[in-house]
């Protein structure tokens, strides 16, 4: 069983920043991939980032440039940092997680960008 939990998310105003923490219960060199999607109201969960073992990451095209995924297997955290923030980006964000054939999720944490 992985547990992940996240953590870092709050609200911002427009052209603003958050890094949000993904930490996880067991070591994550054996969850992968993991990444972050989110979810707005109204909408479907839609995948934000993703990042291998080997460091590979992918971006929706929406935060291309904008998101940044990073993954400390030291610490089994993988981080999403989000620079330049605006209102669509605002969503219940969630950690993802594979490992073997088990899809693993977070809690999920809010993020808000308003002014």
């Amino acid at each position: 069983q992985v547990q992940l939990v996240e953590s870092g998310g709050g609200l911002v105003q427009p052209g603003g920043s958050l890094r949000l923490s993904c930490a996880a219960s067991t070591s994550i060199s054996r969850i992968v991939p993991m990444g972050w999607y989110r979810q707005a109201p109204g909408k479907q969960r839609e995948l934000v980032a993703v990042i291998t073992s080997g460091g590979s990451t992918n971006y929706a095209d929406s935060v291309k440039g904008r998101f940044t995924i990073s993954r400390d297997n030291g610490k089994n955290t993988v981080y999403l940092q989000m620079n330049s923030l605006k209102p669509e980006d605002t969503a219940v964000y969630y950690c993802y997680g594979k490992r073997s054939i088990i899809d693993y999720w977070g809690q999920g944490t809010q993020v808000t960008v308003s002014s």
